[in-house]
């Protein structure tokens, strides 16, 4: 199975759009992260998780050309926006993509998205099956765990797909979640900045904590913001902890 970073960074993406931000060009093209979102293949599947503002063209430098299933983790902008560029999938692959996420995040793009759904679907858009489910299930070679942890007061999904855990956006995982987790051979969790703390997302130091206490062998950072400079960092990090970056490709065993 492949991991494939799609994005690593923040809502706004860093830098942000007009160059608002304190960030200023560090030389390191890991420093430059669109909006968090992987791509996972097997032998089998092609699974994408979140299509954010950024998707067409993490796509195309990706290399991707099909995508199985989608798997979204909450309704935040930063990880639906990119939904209606599935289309020329629809059309290639001639079929609907199943779509598996949160309750709450099916309502939500079902009323932002009015257009794609029911009887006045406008013709050619994308063609989306959404399920919610929050027990394990299989999909082809790939058996599939929602991880429920919570982004501040919203439940989001984090996905174990065969021995990868996959968190996003949380800043409280459960005893019951982190149950469903231990065991996997790669984590990839989030990790903002470095300080302050934050009332949505883990930090750098809260992330390495939780992290040594699920005991993975091996764990990338995502959805950092500016400063979190990679080569700074990194170099306070555990050996096996590590800054994800763009276009990363990790195996996993």
């Amino acid at each position: 199975m492949k991991l494939t970073f799609l994005g690593t960074g923040t809502s706004m993406g860093v830098p942000v759009a007009g160059g608002f931000g304190n960030e200023h060009p560090s030389g390191d093209a890991r420093d430059i992260r669109w909006r968090t979102s992987a791509w996972v293949q097997t032998d089998e599947t092609s699974i994408l998780i979140d299509a954010g503002p950024e998707f067409r063209l993490q796509s195309l430098r990706s290399g991707m050309r099909r995508i199985d299933l989608l798997l979204i983790t909450h309704e935040h902008t930063d990880h639906i926006a990119g939904l209606d560029d599935l289309r020329p999938f629809n059309y290639v692959q001639k079929q609907t993509i199943p779509v598996v996420t949160t309750p709450s995040c099916r309502s939500s793009i079902i009323r932002r998205f009015e257009y794609m759904f029911g009887p006045d679907k406008t013709p050619g858009s994308v063609n989306i099956d959404i399920k919610t489910s929050s027990q394990p299930f299989q999909f082809n070679d790939c058996t599939i765990t929602p991880l429920p942890v919570m982004h501040g007061t919203l439940e989001v999904y984090g996905y174990r797909i065969n021995n990868l855990s996959y968190v996003t956006d949380a800043n409280y995982i459960s005893d019951e979640t982190l149950s469903l987790i231990k065991g996997s051979s790669v984590l990839v969790l989030n990790a903002l900045r470095w300080e302050p703390d934050h009332p949505t997302h883990f930090t750098v130091p809260q992330a390495v904590a939780l992290a040594e206490r699920i005991g993975i062998p091996e764990v990338y950072f995502v959805h950092m913001n500016s400063e979190v400079r990679h080569a700074a960092i990194q170099e306070k990090l555990p050996p096996h902890i590590k800054l994800a970056f763009d276009q990363q490709v990790v195996n996993i065993p």
